[in-house]
């Protein structure tokens, strides 16, 4: 085995996640999993989120790359200096060209 502190950025938040299943949880709750990892294993993370959703795990997410996050959510909130400003089903969220131009970058 390898130690968790020798672990890639990636390989740790994979580790905390696996840990935090360890006690079948029925809910997990993460906060900026894909702060500070590349791209392809902020993919691996958000895969792994959809799957365990998928399998009945109910996870409550805070993460900054609202696109992604909403890819794989059910419903959303979308906060502005802490203040709940808009929240809905992720389709209806997504669909708003507003949102998406003020709070995810661009239209779609």
């Amino acid at each position: 085995g390898q130690i968790a502190g020798t672990l890639s950025g990636g390989e740790q938040q994979m580790l905390a996640i696996a840990r935090a299943l360890m006690s079948r949880p029925t809910m997990l709750l993460l906060d900026e999993p894909s702060m500070g990892l590349a791209p392809l294993i902020v993919e691996e993370i958000f895969n792994l989120l959809r799957e365990l959703n998928e399998q009945g795990l109910t996870i409550l997410l805070v993460e900054q790359n609202a696109a992604q996050a909403l890819e794989i959510a059910d419903r959303a909130y979308v906060l502005a200096s802490g203040t709940i400003v808009r929240s809905g089903s992720s389709s209806s969220l997504l669909a708003d060209e507003h949102l998406r131009e003020a709070y995810l970058g661009a239209a779609r």
